[in-house]
């Protein structure tokens, strides 16, 4: 037989008065922005702690031109604040500002330094020769960028260890003028003249100076145009000099059906010497 058994419920609390909560969420707020307080107290007081000063500061790698006495006057200053409250933005853009930087990165190295890598300009050429207003030198670096270094680096400064060519053009067209350069360049190595200067006008004709004051007038074109043209003459010209003996004075590739070449020493082409450059002339380029 079953025994059905009954529990009694208890009854219902009764709701706390109105003004009763009211206390209650009030001290809860209270006691809640108390601990905020107290944590935001704690936390201030430990940013400021002399414990957490800055100690140090180090680069990562030895840079090879930027001058260590310019580094440390012009960054200095702004070493401001403890290890926590430094701002590393401003920092970076002290290290920034200095000659041959390029680039910094700057952290915190825990508990009191901080570490910088440096990017200096890596000089690939020098653009438009010395900047008499302030005694400075432009150059262009690798990534086509023109910067200013002072007028003595410019000694210290070389591609490869030979001297740096001349790169003059107007302003913006460095980082163009550097990527035709770096092709151009194995090309003139096949006539034994290094590029001393490359120079573009502001009519976009372009024109290249060789070691031996050769001059190569190359005209407008695309890159892809003039490394043709250019090609085409280097497969080409040694005929002409090879069969006068005579070292090449200009070179013109401004034709649309060739080039046309003056030798040195040669004022008057003979009769032989003009059927040379009429071959010259007849050398399809693009």
């Amino acid at each position: 037989m079953a025994t059905t058994i009954r529990t009694r419920r208890k009854p219902a609390a009764a709701p706390l008065p109105v003004d009763v909560r009211v206390t209650h969420m009030a001290a809860n707020t209270l006691f809640t922005l108390l601990a905020v307080v107290l944590a935001g107290g704690a936390v201030l007081w430990l940013v400021r702690s002399p414990g957490f000063a800055l100690r140090g500061l180090a680069l990562e790698s030895q840079p090879l031109h930027v001058h260590m006495p310019t580094l440390r006057a012009q960054v200095t200053p702004h070493l401001r604040g403890n290890f926590f409250t430094v701002d590393l933005d401003r920092v970076q853009t002290a290290f920034e500002a200095v000659p041959w930087v390029r680039h910094a990165v700057v952290r915190r190295v825990w508990p009191d330094r901080l570490t910088v890598r440096l990017e200096e300009h890596r000089p690939a050429a020098v653009w438009d020769g010395l900047d008499t207003a302030n005694g400075s030198e432009r150059l262009v670096n690798d990534h086509g960028e023109v910067f200013e270094a002072s007028a003595g680096d410019l000694d210290e400064a070389s591609v490869d260890g030979a001297p740096m060519p001349t790169f003059s053009g107007p302003e913006g067209s460095a980082a163009s003028m550097l990527s035709l350069y770096r092709r151009l360049r194995p090309l003139m190595a096949e006539l034994g003249q290094p590029i001393e200067s490359l120079q573009l006008s502001d009519r976009g004709t372009w024109r290249a100076e060789l070691e031996g004051d050769t001059v190569i007038e190359m005209g407008r074109g695309s890159e892809e145009q003039l490394l043709a043209r250019t090609r085409q003459f280097v497969q080409t010209v040694g005929e002409a000099t090879e069969r006068w003996r005579a070292p090449l004075a200009v070179a013109d590739l401004r034709h649309t059906d060739g080039y046309a070449v003056r030798l040195r020493g040669i004022s008057v082409a003979p009769a032989g010497a003009a059927s040379a450059a009429a071959g010259a002339r007849t050398t399809r380029t693009n």
